[in-house]
């Protein structure tokens, strides 16, 4: 179960959402050297989500035609270049033109590739749960991740932070020894051409319906992953002196703020390994239709609620244990469906509609906030969305293609 490839995986993925989780962390003192707008930074961040999902097809399909550790390399290198120039950047165009850099470099070193190869790499007992292993290392990274940037941006400027953080993606390639997955079967005169695969799967409602469904995942994940922060240190009543969440070290609102993110990730181990085991034994549509209802639920109870430490503790517990628990159950249902040949370019393809919606939600944080002084309206908004995947989820036909009938399958 725990081979070499998995393991391998888990380490690049998990260094790739450590700095990537951390973005938010950088709002409040970017801002506020440079006298900026909320705005001017979310949308940097809004466009490293959406380059992000534009290159998550793309790496995917290069990582079926020239191999995977290539590509893999490619995107680090695109992920240290973006960090690292992007310590330099003095304008808001600029950091929202290297985040391009940046979101090539995720989308290079992140699930699409990666689960892809964990995936080919795992039979067919065991593969959703080797999925969910892997994505459950995107949330060791943001344990860690976050409480990192804030000790360093404690110890040294942004810049410094960015430097560092461009060295620990270098050093993660060094997992790359051990990645070394069976290669994507060869295509046959009898096998369909990539081309043929993609215009079919456009065609069939099913993947219109998750294509849809994720566009709220990426939206609640990354409207949260860079607003939280700035929205718990401005929002969240003071941390009480004598409490429990005191003497565990979370002194200012600023500390809560990091340490949510992190609490998220440590939830979310737990809750994305089960919903990959769940995945093994139940409808993963009725499963992801569930975990959607439950975000809804708990991202409207917590906004309708005065905002406490005590509060935003049990959210980031209940939305944590939700988190990601949707990838192991989407990039299962892809590979259900339309079968490992092209799981990489096709969950590629569903991806770039869950980072529609993340470059949705940062962007529109940052104008709600310019706008409005709070992220309300924009909350409210995601909790909508949240409750329209619940429902697009119920129509989606498991059957795999190669089990439909002629009448039903696809033309």
């Amino acid at each position: 179960m725990f081979n070499p490839v998995l393991i391998a995986g888990c380490i690049i993925i998990l260094v790739s959402f450590a700095v990537r989780s951390s973005f938010g962390l950088f709002q409040i003192p970017i801002a506020q050297e440079f006298n900026w707008l909320r705005e001017d930074f979310s949308f940097a961040i809004a466009i490293q989500n959406l380059f992000w999902g534009i290159g998550q097809p793309m790496f995917s399909a290069l990582a079926e035609k020239y191999g995977d550790r290539k590509v893999i390399i490619a995107g680090a290198a695109c992920y240290v270049i973006g960090l690292v120039l992007s310590s330099f950047a003095i304008t808001p165009g600029q950091h929202q033109l290297l985040e391009m850099l940046v979101g090539f470099g995720i989308a290079g070193t992140g699930f699409g590739v990666i689960l892809a190869v964990v995936g080919r790499a795992a039979s067919d007992k065991h593969r959703s749960l080797a999925l969910g292993i892997a994505t459950a290392a995107g949330s060791a990274g943001q344990i860690v991740g976050p409480p990192v940037a804030q000790m360093l941006l404690n110890q040294m400027p942004w810049q410094s932070v960015f430097i560092a953080f461009s060295g620990f993606i270098i050093v993660s390639l060094a997992a790359l020894f051990f990645m070394r997955a069976p290669l994507p079967a060869k295509a046959s005169h009898q096998d369909e051409k990539m081309g043929a695969v993609l215009k079919k799967a456009l065609k069939d409602p099913s993947f219109a319906f998750i294509f849809i469904g994720f566009f709220s995942c990426g939206y609640q994940l990354a409207f949260l992953t860079a607003h939280v922060p700035a929205f718990i240190a401005e929002m969240c009543s003071a941390v009480a002196p004598g409490s429990i969440i005191q003497s565990l070290g979370i002194t200012s609102t600023s500390t809560l703020g990091a340490v949510a993110i992190a609490l998220i990730g440590v939830s979310n181990i737990g809750g994305t390994v089960t919903a990959g085991w769940l995945g093994n034994k139940y409808s993963r549509k009725y499963l992801l239709a569930g975990i959607y209802l439950l975000r809804t639920i708990v991202a409207a109870a917590f906004i309708l609620n005065p905002i406490t430490p005590e509060t935003v503790v049990l959210f980031s517990i209940a939305m944590g244990a939700l988190w990601l628990a949707t990838v192991p159950l989407t990039s299962g249902l892809v590979a259900q469906i339309y079968g490992l040949r092209y799981m990489g370019t096709l969950y590629g393809l569903v991806f770039f509609s869950h980072q529609l919606g993340g470059f949705l939600g940062v962007w529109l944080g940052g104008m709600m906030y310019d706008l409005y002084g709070s992220y309300t309206v924009v909350w409210w908004v995601g909790v909508g969305f949240g409750l329209l995947s619940a429902i697009i989820h119920l129509p989606v036909e498991e059957k795999p293609w190669a089990d439909r009938k002629p009448s039903v399958a696809v033309a």
